[in-house]
C-alpha cells in the first residue's frame, strides 16, 4: 500500500467511532448485561422502596425462584449497586439496600420503564404493521 492508501484509511478510521464509546470500552456492555437479566431490574425496583430482607424479596418478586434471587443479588452486590448486611442471629437475617451507585441505576430504569409505559402502543402497532407487511 502507499503512503496515501494508509493515511486515508487512517482518517477513515479515525473518523468513525467502533462501537457506542468509540475503540475504548465504556463498560456498556457490562451495565446492559446487568439490565438485560430477567430479575435485575426487578430486585432494583423493590429495593428502591427501601431496605428489604432476603424473603422479603422473594415474596415481592412473583416467580422469583430463591436460588435466582440469590443470583441476582450476588451479582448486584459483586458489581456495586447492591449492599448485603448478614446478622448473627438463628435464623441467620440479611439486609438488602441499594448502594448510591445502585440508586443511579435505578433512577435510570425508572427512565426506561416510564418510556416503556408512554410508547407500549406505538410499539405494538409498529410490529403489527411489520408481521403484515411480512407475512
Amino acid at each position: 500500500m502507499s503512503a496515501t492508501n494508509i493515511t486515508v484509511t487512517s482518517q477513515l478510521t479515525d473518523a468513525v467511532p467502533l462501537g457506542p464509546c468509540g475503540d475504548d470500552d465504556c463498560g456498556i456492555r457490562d451495565v446492559l448485561d446487568r439490565l438485560g437479566d430477567r430479575w435485575t431490574v426487578l430486585v432494583l425496583v423493590e429495593l428502591s422502596k427501601g431496605v428489604r430482607r432476603f424473603n422479603q424479596l422473594h415474596r415481592a418478586i412473583p416467580g422469583l425462584s430463591q436460588r435466582m434471587l440469590t443470583v441476582t443479588t450476588k451479582r448486584l452486590c459483586r458489581d456495586g449497586f447492591v449492599e448485603r448486611t448478614a446478622y448473627p442471629t438463628i435464623p441467620p437475617q440479611v439486609e438488602y439496600r441499594l448502594t448510591d451507585m445502585g440508586r443511579g441505576l435505578a433512577d435510570t430504569a425508572f427512565v426506561l420503564a416510564d418510556w416503556s409505559r408512554a410508547n407500549k402502543e406505538a410499539i405494538a402497532a409498529a410490529r403489527d404493521r411489520w408481521d403484515a407487511e411480512h407475512e
